[in-house]
């Protein structure tokens, strides 16, 4: 007795093949869009905080802690740039 979802012989449904590809895809690299979008969006938080840091500095005001800031912030922003890349 077939079962209810089955189409053909072997018990398989027919997907669309841009679906099956878009399902393989996810399959092969899951969550790989939310990755993307917290790679931007951390990058874009690096950004904003390096000039912030960058204008401190150039503004003379405690410098020490700005620059340091500053490089933190560099970081972020070329981990998030190298991690979207690998993507």
């Amino acid at each position: 007795m077939p079962t209810p979802n089955s189409n053909n012989s072997h018990g398989q449904t027919k997907l669309d093949p841009e679906k099956y590809a878009r399902l393989k895809a996810e399959l092969d690299a899951p969550y790989r869009g939310l990755r993307k979008f917290i790679y931007v969006a951390f990058g874009a938080s690096g950004f904003i905080g390096a000039f912030i840091s960058f204008a401190k500095i150039i503004a003379g005001q405690n410098i020490g802690s700005a620059f340091s800031n500053f490089a933190l912030q560099v970081g972020v922003m070329a981990l998030m740039i190298w991690l979207f890349r690998l993507e």
